[in-house]
């Protein structure tokens, strides 16, 4: 006797996991030392012995850094919350549209799209069971930091790992590359910034003198260690390309993402320049410093500037706390006249286009 198949294939939902870094529940002194806790006790972050770390973090960080951080965090809280969640969440909910815009197989969604933070809620590994509890066995994943570097990009790619390795049961993981370079990133974040510069020197009446591209900075010596073939040089000549030898290199993507956007905006080399921000401690970070070139800037003959934040999908602390407010305060006590901060591409539909592109839907 043979038996003949007559049911309907069951359609498994493929699922996308988005992760940012994420943010502290509150404003609340409490709640940021239990954030801050949390991101710098990982040792891809602060890479220096665990006695050292524990000592800095516990006696030197906590006891001070938590009240200023809570007061920074205060000035750019909204409504919603934290803005990197508020835009995180709006993505991920436009990312899902797109994505089962077709309606669907059998009546369930083709794919479902979760979002995720390194540190703080919603955790990586409540995602993971999200999917498992809706029937989800391969799940691309997506950084949402467009450079890689291993503080952020695999610093969350290992936290994946580690948390789909303690089910029994391990879904197919599918990591995306970083998007440095991806035209599903830079053409909505050049058409938007474009747009916005354009309202901006009509509204103000003047044109722009320079943009700066300031990127969230890291230790040199994270660049070093990942320098696997040994030619790191740190310079701009170093990061004129990429290839196989830095292609983990975040200094050179970030140059690559600058001189993506320069070219979309077609602004002059003369005209656009990278410095890097939010450094922490004493050691040795990328160079140019942010804070400094915003207050030499005004002598260079820049009265009227545009900056960017291109480390950073979505608007946070370090684009809107530190680059919009400090940062403005900063040129113009320095003589300069015009502070414009091009928003992030946030939760932007051009950008949710882009990450299914990216995706490779």
């Amino acid at each position: 006797m043979s038996l003949t198949r007559t049911e309907s294939p069951i359609a498994i939902p493929e699922g996308v996991l988005l992760i940012n870094l994420g943010s502290p529940e509150s404003p609340r002194t409490g709640d940021v030392r239990r954030y801050l806790r949390e991101f710098l006790s990982d040792p891809r972050v602060i890479d220096i012995p665990a006695v050292a770390r524990w000592l800095l973090l516990n006696l030197i960080i906590l006891p001070l850094r938590p009240r200023k951080s809570g007061a920074a965090y205060q000035k750019i809280w909204t409504v919603r919350g934290s803005p990197l969640i508020q835009h995180s969440v709006d993505l991920a909910e436009r990312v899902a549209e797109l994505l089962n815009a077709d309606g669907g197989r059998a009546g369930s969604p083709r794919y479902v799209v979760k979002l995720a933070m390194r540190y703080g809620t919603p955790s990586i590994a409540a995602a993971l069971k999200e999917f498992r509890d809706a029937g989800v066995m391969r799940i691309r994943v997506l950084p949402l930091y467009p450079q890689y570097s291993t503080a952020a990009t695999a610093s969350s790619i290992a936290r994946v790992f580690e948390a789909a390795a303690a089910e029994w049961n391990l879904p197919a993981l599918e990591i995306m590359p970083p998007f440095f370079d991806h035209p599903g990133y830079l053409d909505p974040y050049a058409s938007l910034a474009a747009e916005a510069m354009q309202t901006a020197e009509h509204q103000g009446r003047y044109k722009f003198d320079h943009v700066l591209f300031s990127f969230h900075g890291i230790p040199e010596r994270h660049i070093l260690k990942g320098n696997v073939h040994g030619h790191c040089e740190l310079n701009d000549a170093c990061c004129a390309r990429i290839g196989p030898e830095n292609q983990y290199c975040y200094r050179a993507h970030c140059y690559a993402t600058a001189r993506g956007l320069a070219a979309r905006l077609k602004l002059d080399p003369q005209k656009w320049s990278v410095s890097f921000q939010s450094r922490l401690g004493r050691t040795p970070w990328l160079k140019p410093y942010t804070d400094f070139e915003l207050a030499e800037l005004p002598a260079r003959g820049v009265k009227n500037l545009a900056v960017f934040s291109p480390a950073f999908v979505a608007d946070c602390l370090e684009t809107l706390e530190e680059l919009d407010m400090a940062g403005r305060e900063t040129f113009r006590a320095a003589g300069g006249e015009n502070f414009f901060y091009v928003p992030c591409v946030n939760s932007d539909p051009a950008w949710a286009r882009g990450v299914v592109s990216i995706l490779g839907g």
